[in-house]
Order: structure tokens, then C-alpha cells, then sequence
């Protein structure tokens, strides 16, 4: 009875550890939740596929890009006003929620009926993807595209 009993305490303890150091704080967070959100981002950004102009307000947006970018988002060219979001990604079972953009993995832009939702990350000289926490900054805001194996960034500045 005894080594039924060390056998099960052995087994709780391993499991409580196995649970706990699943559940360690890695410091990959979104963001400190105590820090104020970013203010919206207000200006146009310039990229070589086309611009982005934000009034300030968190929602709508001018956009006008070129036909290249247009077909891989699958909206339309040139200029359109629209709307758009920061999402936080795919969140099993929820699926991507809103986000501050400093934690954004996805943006959504939305012209008329038409909704495009892309990543958000930078691919480095090596041909690394970074995304996450402060990927989109104020100034920047990097699209990335991979189909079949390749990487593309679009990254638009503030002017």
C-alpha cells in the first residue's frame, strides 16, 4: 500500500511539475498590460506597392495600391477608402481577435464588401520571418506574402 501510495504522489508531483513548467512565463507576451496602447496610427505610410493614409481614428483607412498588391490581397487597385484592423492571429478555438497593433500578427483591411486579411511580419537579409510584439511600430507596417516557398515583404513607412 505503501508504494501505491509513493507511486501516486510521484505521479501528482510529476504532473504538477510537467503542468507548471508548461505554464511558465516565457516573457512572449503581446504586451505589458499595465503600459497605455499605442496611439492609432495617423499619417500616410509609402511602400513601393502603394500608400496607406490613416486619419488618426482607429478604423478607416485610404488605401491605394498598385495592381501587383492588389491582386495578392484581392482588392481592388488604386484608390479606395476602407477600413481595417489589427488582429491578434490564430487563438484556438477563437480564431484571431482584436488587437493593439504593437501586438499584431494579422491586419484586416476591409473596401466595400471585400475583406483581405494578411500578416504582419519582416523577413530579415538571412531570410528569416520575425513577427509579434512590435513588429508593426508607429512608422512601420510590413505586409508579408509566402506562396510556394517564397517570401515577400511590403513595408510601408510613415512619410
Amino acid at each position: 500500500m505503501k508504494k501505491m501510495c509513493r507511486g501516486l504522489a510521484a505521479a501528482v508531483l510529476f504532473t504538477a511539475l510537467f503542468f507548471s513548467y508548461g505554464c511558465a512565463d516565457t516573457g512572449n507576451r503581446p504586451y505589458e498590460p499595465d503600459t497605455p496602447a499605442p496611439e492609432n496610427h495617423e499619417g500616410t505610410f509609402v511602400s513601393d506597392c502603394g500608400s496607406m493614409t490613416f486619419n488618426g481614428d482607429g478604423e478607416t483607412v485610404v488605401i491605394d495600391f498598385n495592381s501587383e498588391l492588389a491582386a495578392l490581397l484581392g482588392l481592388p487597385e488604386g484608390e479606395q477608402s476602407g477600413s481595417y484592423v489589427f488582429l491578434s492571429g490564430d487563438l484556438p478555438p477563437v480564431g484571431s481577435v482584436e488587437v493593439r497593433y504593437d501586438a499584431a500578427h494579422e491586419m484586416k483591411l476591409t473596401v466595400g464588401d471585400q475583406e483581405a486579411v494578411v500578416q504582419m511580419a519582416v523577413v530579415s537579409e538571412e531570410g528569416s520571418v520575425v513577427s509579434g510584439v512590435n513588429t508593426v511600430r508607429p512608422d512601420r507596417i510590413p505586409m508579408y506574402f509566402s506562396e510556394g516557398g517564397n517570401r515577400r515583404n511590403v513595408i510601408f513607412l510613415r512619410q
